[in-house]
């Protein structure tokens, strides 16, 4: 593609535009020529997967890790995605052995996300990257690498990623499509799961219809916090609900209550799990609509929502995957 020259304006713009639509052809023929036996293996991965895909990437390629998360859930694969940062603080502790991770990085040497590789494999995650540099980092970490390089972007400058996020955008729909064939996902399956056809209903549903009763990650209030800490690992919501004896919500302990407790120097595991939980934290009604908790977690930046009823006993946790439509699993298996 030649560069325009100082001083001048173009006016050659559809031809520029076939340039660049050229060289992003070009960049799909390469990945689409390379694919192979580990395009197989990722697939293998993904549909014998017993707990949730969660996509992870930084810049650019969370953006598209985003769409592929939300093309997954939308196909009869439950997933989710993780920024990485976040998940340097708090959020990687949702994640189960039974998960498996899709990491995306061009490179495969950003920092961020490659700063929570250990973490991924000592919970035992099984990891995809797809990165343009099968002997980066990221790449060597993984169990399967899909290379997505690309000869070149299509910025005149070589700079911006265009063509490399392509690279990423269309076999990541390849892999979803070829798990509805591996599924057996059909029409039907598609409405009742796809947000174009069904978000609107959901949207209308109550929240008794959708929240965790059973298996909640529940403690008291009297009990030290490396119990209550026990609790929150196992329960695989990110929080526990703390009751009094009756039963009455008292608080809330998140994982990022605990980071912080352990960074303030707070956390002492045989005081009381009251000193570092969130008191008196936001909550629901059974009979509330899923659009009226949506607007609750968006405004507070929350994924978990204790529902209690007009005593303010704990009757169930709902979480924010569940009211997308995302919640084909039990988050607190």
């Amino acid at each position: 593609m030649s560069d325009c020259t100082c001083g001048e304006r173009r006016t050659d713009w559809v031809p520029l535009g076939r340039d660049v639509l050229d060289i992003e052809i070009e960049g799909l023929t390469a990945v689409r020529d390379r694919l192979g036996p580990s395009f197989e293996a990722a697939l293998a991965l993904l549909a014998g997967c017993r707990g949730r895909v969660v996509v992870t990437g930084l810049g650019k390629s969370g953006l598209v890790g985003r769409k592929l998360a939300a093309t997954l859930s939308s196909t009869g694969t439950p997933a989710f995605f993780l920024h990485p940062v976040e998940g340097a603080h708090g959020d990687m502790g949702s994640l189960r052995a039974e998960d498996v991770v899709i990491a995306i990085s061009n490179s495969g040497e950003t920092d961020e996300l490659n700063a929570i590789l250990p973490s991924l494999r000592a919970i035992g995650t099984a990891i995809i990257a797809m990165t343009g540099k099968a002997q980066s980092t990221l790449g060597r970490a993984a169990d399967v690498v899909l290379d997505s390089g690309v000869p070149r972007e299509a910025c005149p400058h070589n700079l911006a990623p265009t063509a490399s996020t392509t690279a990423v955008l269309a076999p990541g729909d390849a892999l979803a499509v070829c798990l509805i064939h591996w599924k057996s996902f059909t029409e039907n399956d598609f409405l009742r799961y796809h947000p174009g056809g069904s978000l609107g209903q959901r949207l209308r549903l109550r929240v008794q219809e959708l929240m965790h009763t059973t298996g909640i990650p529940v403690t008291q209030d009297d009990v030290g916090q490396e119990e209550a800490v026990r609790v929150l690992d196992k329960g695989g919501f990110g929080a526990v609900a703390v009751v009094d004896g009756s039963g009455r919500l008292m608080g809330i302990l998140t994982d990022g209550d605990v980071r912080r407790a352990v960074i303030r120097g707070d956390y002492a595991p045989r005081t009381p799990v009251t000193a570092i939980m969130t008191c008196n934290p936001r909550s629901a009604r059974s009979d509330q609509s899923v659009a009226e908790l949506l607007d609750i977690m968006e405004q507070k930046a929350i994924t978990v929502l204790p529902i209690v009823d007009d005593a303010h006993r704990l009757l169930g946790l709902i979480h924010l995957h569940d009211l997308l439509g995302k919640g084909g699993v039990s988050f607190a298996g």
